[in-house]
């Protein structure tokens, strides 16, 4: 399923921007890069009607497995938890988030997994 289109984040120069501009939250899974929207960086990917909304990239390195099979099952799980609980009301928030997973071999441990990601999402005030 994966996220819908206008929550997703592309282009160099969008990454460029997280990195330079974030606030990071640590967990012991993964880290959040939080920064505010700068919708004039995806106006070459014509997104330009809903660029301010609230945005969202999962980055997961080959150092966490280098099957691609387990690195998408790893990303199909937070995309789905972010479809169902990121609602309509919560979009408008003008944030993009940058979710690296950190080394290891928790990814067969999906609760443990989506707890620190609800959590982080918490802590880092993108949902109440």
């Amino acid at each position: 399923m994966g996220l819908p289109k206008d929550l997703r984040l592309k282009g160099h120069r969008t990454f460029n921007y997280i990195h330079k501009n974030s606030i990071k939250y640590h967990g012991k899974l993964m880290t959040f890069k939080v920064a505010k929207s700068n919708p004039k960086i995806l106006l070459s990917h014509n997104l330009s009607n809903t660029s301010n909304n609230f945005r969202v990239a999962i980055a997961i390195s080959k150092k966490v497995s280098k099957k691609a099979v387990d690195r998408n099952k790893i990303r199909r799980i937070l995309q789905e938890w972010l479809s169902t609980n990121i609602h309509k009301i919560n979009n408008h928030k003008p944030y993009w988030l940058l979710v690296n997973l950190k080394i290891g071999d928790f990814y067969n441990d999906k609760d443990r997994l989506l707890e620190e990601f609800q959590n982080l999402m918490f802590t880092s005030r993108l949902i109440k």
